[in-house]
């Protein structure tokens, strides 16, 4: 069913049979659906269902093979992003498109400068922004250099230069997928505000929860098709996930409560490691840390309070000012750091927080990236000098890993960048799960991931931990935390705020250690 135009005439949105294929992909096939005026309008699905090749081809990055669009009850022909934005429609990328080095202000500015004489034209511009500001509550440091910027200042700043630009139609890719819990609620009060003012939203997320706080009608799609358009009031998550992957879906905790070897000698044990940032700020203060055979560590806290810089030190991507580690019979310190080479010598694997930055090539076609990292390994060595690779069993095994982890689509020499979020994700575990490590270090495993995949990723790291690997899982989602952990470690400012037994956790007692807050409470004698 489709849902009403809220009292308009026309909907802000309409698409008719809208179809796209790329070779032997279908990645769109006779897509319908309207957005009413005035409304948050969900896009849910699998990784590759469709999602963001349609928005693409609303915005004019892509020109579709069929079909019709029309924007606010007129036809529309949009050929690339100008005549997008010439009809009112804005969007906002999951990876932001925005330059470091630059101001917020100039960002705005790029590729839109209203005047020759820069000097006043920006003082133009500043005034219209804040004046933005003031109508909208996006407010950003304008004069602030934007890589300094902490990421839900990054994503208001895109959203502004959107509304600056004249958008009324925002499309919003995956927004919450780099946010924190506070400014994720931040984001939905700005996207509420910006409804009641009259714009109309499309948002593109795999987070269930926010389609159900948000949104007053969703569409879903699998496999390049609408399976249906409904409005929030007549569904449920529950609904939305059976749906989206043609099959109930099972997340949280399940089966019976893991156990534990407490006495096994640990596989990784890192003792008072510090490091500051590039501020001088304390990243690490004096962090001990032990990884037990057959279990799963979650680290909680709100981003930025030093798990990032935990999950580098540990893989050896840094070496920390303090601190020493254990790990396979080696010991390392401060002065004589573990490398990344070393670390997989020794069955640490490591899948990345930031899968693009540090988990692939994105040029590469994508049995490159399936073996990034291994690719020295003997069996890859070709006789008789081992001097060439053996670049046919790598596509070979790339193929495999594919297939075992539900990549699509399943063409080894697609370049990386062209496959979904979520997919670029599973190849990544299916890198790092082949070689059968010990140790398993794992950042923000189901980031910007559907539904499905995030069920299929959690039962790879339990059949892990099963087999008796330690690993070490940090996620920014309470939720997967709380699904997934056996022991739970809470992090403030660099500061492990409180170490739990997966039975001692509640939402409530986690997120008073995040703010450091319960560990004070216990030093007063009251329990957190």
């Amino acid at each position: 069913m489709t849902a009403s135009s809220s009292g308009t005439n026309s909907p802000a949105v309409r698409l008719r049979r809208i179809s796209k294929r790329f070779g032997a992909v279908q990645a769109n096939r006779e897509v319908s659906f309207d957005v009413a005026a005035g409304s948050v309008h969900g896009i849910v699905g699998e990784n590759g269902a469709g999602k963001s090749t349609l928005m693409s081809i609303l915005y004019g990055y892509y020109h579709a093979d069929a079909g019709e669009i029309e924007v606010m009850g007129q036809p529309a022909r949009i050929a690339n992003a100008q005549q997008a934005m010439a009809l009112g429609l804005g969007m906002v990328h999951q990876h932001f498109m925005l330059v470091d080095s630059l101001s917020a202000l100039d960002n705005v500015m790029l590729g839109a400068e209203p005047g020759f004489f820069l000097t006043r034209a920006k003082q133009r511009v500043r005034e219209r922004l804040e004046a933005l500001m003031q109508q909208t509550g996006l407010h950003v440091r304008l004069d602030a250099e934007v890589g300094s910027l902490p990421v839900g200042e990054m994503q208001r700043l895109e959203i502004l230069k959107t509304l600056y630009r004249g958008a009324r139609i925002l499309i919003l890719d995956e927004p919450t997928a780099v946010l924190t819990p506070q400014e994720t609620e931040q984001l939905f009060g700005t996207l509420r505000g910006l409804k009641a003012q009259g714009c109309t939203i499309l948002l593109i997320t795999h987070k269930l929860k926010e389609v159900m706080a948000l949104c007053d009608a969703v569409t879903v799609m699998r496999a390049g098709q609408v399976v249906q358009t409904t409005p929030i009031a007549e569904t449920s998550e529950a609904a939305l996930a059976e749906a989206m992957v043609g099959r109930k879906v099972s997340l949280g905790r399940t089966g019976a409560e893991h156990k534990t070897d407490a006495a096994a000698a640990p596989l990784l044990e890192a003792r008072g490691l510090r490091l500051r940032n590039r501020l001088g700020v304390p990243a690490l203060a004096g962090v001990d840390l032990r990884l037990l055979p057959g279990e799963i560590v979650g680290v909680a806290g709100v981003s930025g309070n030093g798990q990032s810089e935990l999950l580098e030190v540990l893989a050896g991507m840094r070496a920390p000012d303090q601190g020493r580690l254990s790990l396979g019979g080696r010991e390392f310190e401060a002065g004589a750091w573990l490398d990344p080479a070393l670390a997989r010598a020794l069955r640490l694997a490591h899948v990345p927080e930031d899968r693009h930055l540090h988990g692939m090539v994105l040029n590469f076609p994508a049995w490159e990236s399936a073996v990034l990292g291994y690719q020295d390994l003997d069996v890859y060595r070709a006789a008789p000098l081992g001097l060439g690779l053996k670049q046919g069993l790598m596509r070979e095994q790339t193929a495999g890993m594919m297939e075992r982890f539900d990549v699509r689509p399943r063409q080894p020499e697609l370049r990386s960048s062209k496959f979904s979020g979520g997919n670029q994700q599973k190849l990544i575990m299916a890198r790092e799960l082949a070689q059968a490590p010990r140790v398993l270090l794992v950042g923000q495993p189901t980031r910007g991931v559907d539904i499905g995949a995030i069920e299929f990723i959690h039962a790879q790291l339990r059949g892990l931990r099963d087999a008796g690997c330690a690993v070490l899982l940090v996620s920014s989602e309470l939720d997967e935390i709380l699904a997934l952990a056996d022991r739970v470690l809470v992090m403030n400012a660099g500061h492990v705020t409180g170490e739990l037994p997966i039975a001692e956790c509640t939402e409530t007692r986690l997120g008073l250690l995040m703010a450091a807050q319960g560990r004070a409470q216990e030093q007063e004698g009251h329990p957190a």
